[in-house]
């Protein structure tokens, strides 16, 4: 059997984790134009895994910017069926304090300029998104949280804004209204094209500090800030490396797959060529004419 490929997107220091071995760079090209970078794919606790630095390495896109499509569209070429969204937010809720992790459920979607479907052209497709995370990694992560001493919470809400600017305090206090947990900028329209791609995907939020709504969050230094997303880092790798063996344990099928089973609307014989072969890639079948 071929070992498991787990996706790992987020910062550039995540693919120098101790326990990585034989790591390899791989470029893939992409109807959607170049990924954030090259992978660099390697082996860990029984799986092999592909990192890529959502912002490409140097932090070289925007929020908006980042090339979702590209990048989702990659990791299941390279056969990616699992995805850990590792995520730095900001807290909105008194509970959740820098440094804390939050394993969210839900999300709340307030982007407005960025290409949230590969379904387009003459190809339409609606896939089921009332649960946008995988249960079964989400549990995997929130086990390995509570193993390695981490601060975490079991749910929560993610608001995902436009950015780059941060939020306005009456902005803040909207979302605090609506329950939201955390805030961040770039986990939409990534897990809307992972359920796309029938790649089941979990974030793994690292909450950096309080969002403007915090009294005190004047008084937090750009230095405060740093130091917290520093231990982040080294958090996140901690519980990469203690989940991965679950998901190599695990001989369920990921939750994902079959996403687009009953979601394509466009009739066989009026799917243009270019946009059946990209189904192909994205599901490992093809739609007969």
């Amino acid at each position: 059997m071929a070992a498991k490929r787990i996706g790992i997107i987020g910062g550039t220091g995540l693919y120098e984790m101790e326990g990585v071995q034989q790591l390899r760079e791989v470029a893939v090209d992409t109807p959607f134009g170049p990924p954030s970078d090259a992978f660099l794919v390697g082996e860990l606790g029984g799986a092999e895994v592909v990192f890529v630095p959502r912002h490409g390495r140097g932090h070289r896109f925007t929020p908006t910017e980042v090339p979702y499509r590209a990048n989702i569209y990659a990791l299941k070429k390279l056969g990616v069926d699992w995805i850990i969204s590792v995520s730095a937010v900001g807290s909105l809720k008194a509970e959740i304090a820098p440094g804390h992790v939050v394993l969210v459920d839900q999300f709340i979607d307030r982007t407005r300029n960025r290409c949230s479907t590969f379904f387009e052209k003459g190809l339409v497709a609606h896939v089921a998104f009332g649960d946008p995370v995988c249960g079964v990694l989400r549990g995997f992560l929130l086990d390995a949280a509570r193993r390695t001493g981490a601060t975490h919470h079991d749910g929560g809400t993610y608001v995902c804004m436009e950015g780059p600017a941060f939020s306005t305090k009456a902005e803040s206090n909207l979302y605090r209204s609506w329950g939201a947990s955390v805030i961040g900028m770039t986990n939409i329209p990534e897990a809307k094209l992972a359920r796309e791609a029938e790649i089941s995907y979990a974030t793994l939020a690292m909450c950096t500090d309080y969002d403007c709504w915090h009294a005190d969050h004047d008084d937090v230094t750009v230095d405060q800030v740093v130091a917290v997303l520093k231990a982040n880092v080294a958090l996140a790798k901690d519980i990469i490396r203690a989940a991965v063996p679950m998901v190599v344990a695990y001989d369920g099928p990921p939750s994902a797959r079959g996403a687009l089973a009953n979601a394509v609307l466009t009739q066989p014989h009026a799917i243009p060529d270019e946009r059946r072969a990209i189904l192909a890639v994205l599901t490992g079948r093809s739609l007969e004419a």
